[in-house]
């Protein structure tokens, strides 16, 4: 055994010998046999490992081992726990034998280890990882992982802006810092076919992306116990458990200064200048190095929210417009005015919206509420509503197309198909035995059928069970809403109420009662996301899915659902049930049989719409921004305070990553999360609340930023893993888009007023509800205002207290279509309401099947994938093809061949396209 050897096995093995002096060693433990060297190599590595600790080289940017040759791929960190209290050294010793065994399996596996004492710390050790080439050529044929073969030789599609290049080109990364990669057709990698793959340099073939993925791959699967025929394997589990402390590849550099190491790229400072620096907010994104720093799954996340805000600026400049000239139009709307007029809403006297305590008031008072409601509520968003609908079409079918491009370029079209491997913890759980239904083979499963079955019952229950918490709690927040209007209501028309005569016009209880209720909501929500965040992720582990992938299909449907319920169900209470059941004053509807129900102003619920996602999604994009900026800076401001360090120049780049924060287990879930539950308030609710894009483009421009800013200055480098698509995003998008032409089409029928007015305007040649003798807006707030006899009150809901301006009525008016006193169908329902009713339903069908009509016509048309994408995907597979051909024949070959003639070395296929006429079954 040379030096070299002894000096990257002793750390690993000398804890055999503390075992057996404490006599800690488990007779049951299996060690690996091959590396149990004796008690003086033991001896003299440690000597020797201590004598290169202390002549650190001092390049504390390095990205290799102290021999300056070996590249880092992967950290591990662990306190040393020598010093700890006696009762605790046998957790300690624990601990210690699954590390030195894990490391022990890592060498066994062919890695290379090396350990450094902080120099900050000295309880802290640091093991860095190395893997050597015939490792890494063994695993990139594991993983599957593309590589190049040779040269792209189809011509390149040219910019449709290249003609405006001298402008566009502001616009884009620095050419002179980020060049552009070089094209190459790609095959999956097989170790025996080496010499057709294009390699250049051994050092460089494979990227630290790549190599960073494998060492993390062979780290989650390396055993660290086995008792018995149990087997203990990842460092999943270490990590949990306390044995290590960290694992993470390391960044190339600091983010704001170029590393002098020969042989860094300095990409991490590349993509700080050109992508996460705020100076850089009007450029675009460098997906490319992106992808290659942080691997295709960062890449893809950063590429779809990219091309969502680009498709927003477009959907923001038309409900801008939308709600210009709904400000424009306040003014000048006949219905407005009319209950601004003192002659006409100030002579109208209002019945009291509670029982007893709630009082007459006039329909003026709602003036400046009405004025604010025809921003809104006007046939501008009912333009726009529809726009929408085909907005977001045209934003999935193009995000398809732009998505099949990245798949082809970052080399995951067939990613699921020969690449995906199995997660850890569902390979350490296997023990069932079950014939594989393709390959009619033994394998190992988990869970029997059954088992299964339970698994996912359970799940589906729990989901099910904090949905109904969310809508009791949504019942809690309506119960809420109905005592608060009954003391607003009380106290906000009292005459005595001096201090609030200013605002009095401004603030009217039904103002209030939404804004005090919006952000009573918006509280509950987050706590429950909070609670149920712990328990899908519980639940889903509990299911023990196969592959990651569908590990987190499985807990994006479950989170999604409960989200969805979570912060739409208070909006969809708002505008489909408030105001909807109400009955009328002589018999008015109760909830529980004590909270009468809600009303609705004069103008509808569509004001109060507004208000509730004002709140949620200004106060959701407040809460999320603290936590993903500013919680992980005053996190690493703490920690650099706490270790004394002055600067981050006197500790080696392992150490100054390891001051970062970590990365999440669900990686970008939330940031996927944030931004489908924004699409659905910009989608959904869009025609009560035309600035919604506006607001999602605002926010997504800062948060394009915050997120390149955090996880490049304030985070670890994530371990890169592929990705071929958003994954169950796509399918909750297209969900989500078709849902949301039934949602805008219903609020415009049920909670505007925009149908009633169309069908007064347009029914005085049919049906002449009013006394205008032709189309005209004139008398319409007092047509839908019906008349009620103050006599007919009950003791329940007659009114203790009267104005004295009231004094000398007998009737007062509500909302709603309904026969006069006095009529042979007293209270009933009138012509006009059935009239209202058909036109809104006709309204919705006809919606719904025109722009259903569009979508689907707009699908077919538009293919997913483009034509010079399909065209390099098979040009590439023919390749692939022929490769595989020629190394076969030249096999077939060689065996049929004299020996001497077995000399001849294999050519690179380059440049050999001829037509394949014998095809070889595989």
């Amino acid at each position: 055994m040379n030096d070299n050897e002894i000096l990257e096995m002793d750390e690993t093995l000398d804890f055999l010998e503390e075992e057996a002096e404490l006599g800690m060693i488990d007779e049951d433990m299996v060690y690996p046999q091959e590396f149990l060297p004796t008690y003086e190599a033991i001896q003299e590595g440690a000597s020797m490992k201590r004598a290169e600790q202390a002549d650190f080289n001092g390049k504390h940017d390095s990205l290799f081992f102290n021999d300056g040759v070996r590249r880092i791929d992967f950290v591990l960190v662990y306190e040393d726990e020598d010093k700890k209290d006696f009762d605790k050294r046998h957790t300690f010793q624990r601990k210690k034998r699954r590390r030195e065994y894990l490391e022990a399996s890592l060498m066994k596996m062919g890695m290379a280890l090396e350990a450094t004492r902080s120099v900050v710390d000295d309880k802290l050790i640091f093991v860095k990882v190395h893997m050597p080439w015939d490792v890494l050529c063994t695993y990139a044929e594991v993983l599957h992982i593309k590589l190049p073969i040779q040269p792209n030789d189809l011509a390149s599609r040219p910019s449709p802006w290249r003609f405006f290049s001298c402008v566009t080109k502001h616009f884009y990364p620095s050419e002179d810092k980020i060049g552009t990669e070089a094209d190459f057709y790609t095959a999956p990698f097989e170790k025996d076919r080496l010499e057709y793959f294009y390699v250049k340099d051994q050092d460089n073939f494979f990227t630290p992306s790549m190599r960073s993925r494998m060492a993390y791959y062979i780290l989650n699967r390396a055993p660290y116990e086995i008792r018995g025929n149990i087997k203990k394997f990842g460092i999943t589990k270490l990590l949990d458990s306390g044995v290590y402390k960290a694992a993470y590849p390391l960044h190339d550099c600091r983010f704001n200064v170029r590393s002098t190491e020969l042989g860094s790229p300095n990409e991490r400072l590349l993509l700080y200048e050109e992508w996460a620096h705020p100076k850089s907010f009007y450029k675009m994104q460098p997906l490319d190095l992106i992808r290659k720093y942080y691997g295709e799954k960062i890449g893809i996340y950063f590429a779809w929210l990219g091309f969502y805000t680009l498709m927003l600026a477009l959907a923001a400049a038309v409900g801008l417009g939308c709600f210009i000239y709904g400000y424009h139009t306040q003014e000048t709307s006949t219905w407005s005015k009319e209950v601004c007029d003192p002659n006409i809403g100030g002579a109208i006297i209002m019945c009291p919206q509670c029982d007893l305590e709630c009082t007459y008031w006039r329909l003026n008072s709602t003036c400046e509420s009405s004025k604010k409601l025809c921003i809104f509520d006007n046939f501008g968003t009912l333009v726009f509503a529809v726009f929408m609908s085909v907005w977001v079409t045209l934003f999935l079918e193009f995000w398809k197309r732009y998505q099949a491009e990245l798949e082809y370029e970052w080399d995951t079209v067939e990613f699921l198909e020969q690449e995906e491997q199995p997660r850890p913890e569902y390979e350490a759980k296997c023990s069932h035995e079950r014939i594989n239904p393709i390959t009619r083979a033994k394998e190992k499963v988990p869970y029997t059928a059954c088992g299964r079955c339970i698994r996912l019952s359970l799940g589906i229950g729990t989901v099910l069970f904090w949905i109904l918490l969310i809508l009791a709690s949504v019942v809690a927040i309506i119960v809420y809403r109905l005592a608060v209007f009954f003391a607003f209501s009380a106290k906000l028309r009292a005459q005595d109420l001096k201090e609030l005569e200013p605002f009095r016009e401004y603030v009217t209880p039904q103002m209030a009662t939404t804004v005090s209720a919006s952000i009573i909501s918006f509280v509950v929500i987050m706590i429950l996301n909070i609670l149920y965040e712990r328990v899908a992720i519980w639940i889903t582990d509990f299911e023990l899915p196969r592959t990651k992938t569908e590990y987190e299909n499985s807990l994006t449907l479950k989170m999604f659902l409960f989200q969805f319920v979570n912060y739409y169900s208070s909006c969809f209470y708002i505008a489909f049930a408030k105001g909807k059941v109400v009955g009328y004053p002589k018999e008015p509807v109760y909830l529980l049989g004590k909270y009468r129900n809600e009303e609705c102003d004069p103008g509808g619920c569509l004001m109060e719409l507004t208000t509730q996602l004002t709140v949620i999604m200004g106060g959701k994009a407040i809460w999320n921004n603290i936590q993903e900026v500013l919680l992980p800076w005053v996190k690493n401001l703490i920690f650099r305070h706490c270790t004394q360090v002055g600067s981050e120049k006197v500790i080696p780049r392992w150490e100054q990553d390891y001051q970062l924060q970590p990365i999440g287990k669900l990686g970008l879930f939330y940031e996927y999360l944030e931004m489908v539950i924004q699409f659905g308030f910009v989608t959904l609710f869009v025609a009560s609340f035309p600035l919604a894009p506006v607001l999602a483009l605002v926010n997504n421009l800062f948060e394009i930023r915050v997120d390149a800013w955090k996880i490049t200055t304030q985070f670890r480098r994530m371990v890169p893993e592929k990705a071929q698509d958003i994954g169950a995003w796509q399918p909750i998008l297209q969900g989500v888009a078709i849902l949301a032409v039934v949602t805008n089409a219903m609020i415009i029928a049920f909670s505007s007023d925009m149908i009633p007015r169309l069908v007064y305007y347009w029914s005085f040649s049919v049906f002449p509800y009013g006394d205008h003798a032709e189309s005209t807006m004139s008398g319409y707030i007092n047509n839908t205002l019906s008349i009620f006899n103050i006599d007919d009150f009950s003791n329940f809901s007659r009114p203790h207290n009267t104005p004295y301006w009231f004094k000398n009525s007998s009737t007062c008016r509500y909302r709603d279509f309904r026969n006069p006193p006095g009529h042979h169908k007293e209270y009933q329902y009138n012509m006009q309401y059935w009239h209202v009713i058909a036109a809104k339903m006709a309204f919705i069908i006809v919606v719904e099947h025109i722009v259903y009509f569009t979508k689907f016509v707009l699908s077919y048309i538009i293919p997913d994938v483009p034509v010079h994408v399909r065209e390099q995907i098979k040009r590439e597979r023919y390749l692939t093809q022929v490769i595989i051909h020629e190394a076969n024949l030249k096999l077939v070959t060689k065996r049929l061949k004299p020996p001497e003639d077995d000399e001849e070395k294999p050519q690179h296929p380059k440049g050999k396209e001829e037509k394949l006429e014998l095809e070889l079954d595989f």
